[in-house]
């Protein structure tokens, strides 16, 4: 519930885009996968690497992390 506060805040005062809500974003999908939540964590870690390819570039390590969470979660 927290990590999901803290991402609709960070949102709202540094905007969906930012480099450190995108960051919340990602922790949210973890969060959500170690409590089970397989399919919010997948979708939210999909839209997490999409944000961060457009925002950060498809070569920054962020983004590369996230693409691998991906698809180590579909595989």
């Amino acid at each position: 519930k927290l990590f999901v506060q803290v991402m609709e805040t960070s949102k709202t005062k540094l905007g969906a885009d930012h480099p450190d809500t995108l960051t919340y974003m990602g922790n949210l999908a973890f969060t959500w996968k170690s409590q089970g939540r397989h399919a919010n964590a997948l979708a939210l870690m999909e839209d997490c690497a999409q944000a961060q390819r457009r925002v950060l570039g498809q070569k920054h390590p962020d983004t590369l992390s996230s693409l691998a969470t991906v698809a180590n979660w579909t595989s």
